[in-house]
């Protein structure tokens, strides 16, 4: 394919006779051979690594995006909605990720006007690997492969976690896509091959596996993204 970025997981979804779909100039598996409907109702891994996204910190970082329309969590370690679906994750006080989401462009916009030489605002590189898990086992996945009970926050709370997840240092938090809940995932795309192996593994233990985008969210258009 003649697309210029490669998911983390290009190789591990080549083996599952994937239908592409280009997200943003990288090829994400739309489908999968052995996917179906009722795997990620379940428990399904959708890779996700091809959204647009951005890292920005320094003590001017909320200010700069503020003044550009982005809505700045105002505490660490929570994120607000973004228009079209993506996130504003407030990793730390003065760090902030942003990821856009099926129908919005609005980290692409920012990509380009973060520049460095900007006073008090520096560019964070994010060669994430991103993953989604949905379904109505993802807890039991959790628990599993993490020491974090995430299953006693609140809905609402909007809770940013940084942890380890089977020896992967991970950013997680709970999102709502059509009504149900989808936990998001990044990590080091480095570590992203070992993270899908293992929870993917985990996944088909427990009745899931790995799933493609349409089968993840069947109400959402890629297209916005290609």
């Amino acid at each position: 394919m003649a697309n210029m970025r490669s998911s983390p997981l290009a190789h591990a979804l080549a083996t599952l006779h994937p239908e592409w779909i280009d997200v943003a100039g990288m090829p994400l598996a739309a489908t999968l051979r052995d996917d179906h409907s009722g795997r990620s109702d379940k428990l399904g891994v959708c890779d996700l690594s091809g959204l647009p996204r951005v890292g920005v910190k320094g003590p001017g970082a909320a200010a700069w995006l503020a003044a550009r329309g982005v809505p700045v969590p105002d505490q660490p370690n929570t994120w607000t909605l973004l228009e079209g679906g993506g996130v504003v994750a407030r990793l730390a006080r003065t760090e902030f990720l942003v990821e856009d989401g099926f129908g919005g462009r609005i980290a692409a916009r920012l990509a380009p006007e973060l520049k460095p030489g900007t006073t008090g605002v520096y560019p964070v590189p994010r060669q994430d690997c991103a993953l989604a898990l949905t379904g109505t086992v993802v807890n039991e996945l959790l628990v599993q492969t993490c020491n974090v009970d995430f299953a006693s926050q609140a809905r609402d709370a909007c809770i940013v976690t940084l942890t380890l997840m089977v020896g992967v240092s991970v950013t997680v938090l709970r999102q709502t896509f059509a009504g149900r809940d989808c936990w998001r995932l990044w990590c080091d795309g480095t570590s992203g091959p070992y993270l899908w192996e293992t929870l993917t593994g985990i996944a088909a233990e427990l009745g899931g596996g790995p799933v493609g985008l349409k089968s993840a969210f069947p109400d959402a258009r890629f297209q916005n993204l290609q």
